[in-house]
């Protein structure tokens, strides 16, 4: 066990309780105030602690945002997934569901299909984020100047013949589906799988998340799983509903 990490995870109950000056840090913790000063600078780096005017730590208000977001996602794959098995009984074919955290887009629910395929996600796992039909859904709903700002800085790694190829493409997409309310990945992550995917929103129109289906072209054509977006589009709003009213 590393004592560091250790040793900094335990001062944050210990703030939890109310704020404290780095003597008292010290002293709870059994260290030197040397010790002490540098793991809470380390934890104010990441924006877990917080140093006050009077001197004292308090926890971070990235903490509590982080927590927020973990609610906030656990909460959505509990409604969205019954929606999700519904889908798929209804299509057969695999189902994910997506949100943008930290920089990247997770997968945080999947549905397997019924055919004898296997797609390569897994939850808790970042998605191909430049050509995902989730990722184009959470990043075309970022405002712009942040939406810009995040593409510009990604690798457009060329999986196939049709992978996004850079920043100027990427935002012209984007904007297309922010426009048009879903997006499409039609062999742009591996040559024979195609997915359409349409967004979650919570009760300021935010997206909050985001579904879709995948197949491989043995199983239907583009064509034919392009007829299930109504489909898609249905089970996220009806998503949609359900988590807006309970976070209203």
């Amino acid at each position: 066990m590393s004592q560091t990490v250790d040793r900094a995870l335990s001062i944050l109950p210990l703030l939890a309780e109310g704020p404290a000056n780095l003597e008292q840090v010290a002293t709870r913790l059994g260290v030197h105030k040397s010790t002490a000063l540098r793991l809470l600078r380390t934890l104010h780096e990441h924006g877990m602690v917080y140093r006050q005017q009077d001197q004292r730590y308090r926890l971070g208000a990235r903490l509590f945002a982080l927590a927020q977001e973990a609610v906030e996602n656990l909460d959505v794959r509990e409604i969205a997934h019954p929606h999700l098995v519904g889908l798929n009984e209804k299509c057969g074919h695999t189902v994910h569901l997506a949100v943008y955290e930290e920089n990247e887009v997770l997968y945080i629910d999947k549905v397997e299909s019924r055919y004898p395929v296997r797609m390569y996600s897994r939850i808790g796992k970042p998605v191909a984020i430049t050509v995902a039909a989730v990722a184009k859904l959470l990043l075309a709903d970022l405002p712009e100047p942040e939406r810009r700002t995040v593409v510009e800085r990604l690798d457009y790694p060329l999986y196939t013949s049709r992978s996004t190829s850079g920043p100027a493409a990427f935002l012209t997409e984007l904007a297309t589906v922010r426009e048009q309310g879903w997006a499409s990945d039609l062999g742009g992550h591996e040559e024979s799988i195609n997915c359409i995917g349409a967004p979650i929103r919570g009760a300021d129109g935010r997206v909050i998340a985001a579904c879709s289906v995948s197949a491989p072209n043995v199983v239907v054509t583009s064509e034919e799983l392009l007829t299930l977006l109504p489909l898609v589009r249905h089970t996220a709003d009806a998503i949609s509903r359900e988590y807006s009213g309970k976070h209203h």
